[in-house]
């Protein structure tokens, strides 16, 4: 009878696929008309600060960097902070990303892409600890930024810029060899 209970309840609780750094992440979100399942998710942490817990969602599971880069259709990014951080933190920290993983000779045509996402970052002025930035590819619209649920400036074309941006967790320089490791569901 207890097993029945734990099974009947397993199957009813909420799709919380993990569980990180006491952060519960959802195992599949709706991204526009398609359901995107959790591909992994981690911890970022700098200098012993825990920075936020990321969580990536794609059509389908995949664990190489190359295959995700790939994937055709809808992505999503999702960061929960756990600590306020300002727009400069947020804007410089994805620019050194962005330096650091994208080949020079493709950094020029993106340069003003990167920009319009920085004008974007920099009106939120801050995010506080909670709040949850997500990065969507949208294909046929682009890259979005949302905040909290809700989108914030005007999408930025090119699925060419979303893979830059993938690049900050994915790429030969991740930002955290752990967190892309956790990310594309090879553990931390």
């Amino acid at each position: 009878m207890r097993a029945a209970l734990v099974l009947v309840g397993l199957l009813t609780a909420p799709g919380f696929a993990a569980e990180v750094a006491g952060v519960k992440v959802e195992d599949r979100i709706k991204l526009e008309s398609e359901e995107l399942v959790l591909n992994g998710a981690g911890l970022r942490t700098k200098a012993f600060f825990k920075v936020y817990v990321a969580g990536l969602y794609l059509a389908a599971k995949k664990t190489s960097a190359d295959d995700v880069l790939a994937l055709p259709g809808a992505k999503r990014v999702s960061m929960r902070l756990m600590r306020d951080l300002s727009a400069k933190q947020l804007t410089d920290a994805l620019d050194e990303g962005f330096r650091d993983n994208t080949p020079v000779a493709e950094q020029e045509p993106l340069k003003a892409r990167l920009a319009e996402l920085t004008a974007i970052m920099n009106t939120l002025q801050s995010a506080r600890e909670g709040d949850v930035i997500a990065l969507d590819w949208l294909p046929g619209s682009g890259t979005r930024i949302v905040l909290n649920g809700d989108p914030r400036g005007k999408a930025i074309a090119g699925e060419d810029f979303y893979r830059a941006l993938l690049r900050i967790w994915l790429g030969d320089n991740p930002v955290s060899g752990s967190l892309k490791r956790a990310l594309l569901g090879q553990g931390g």
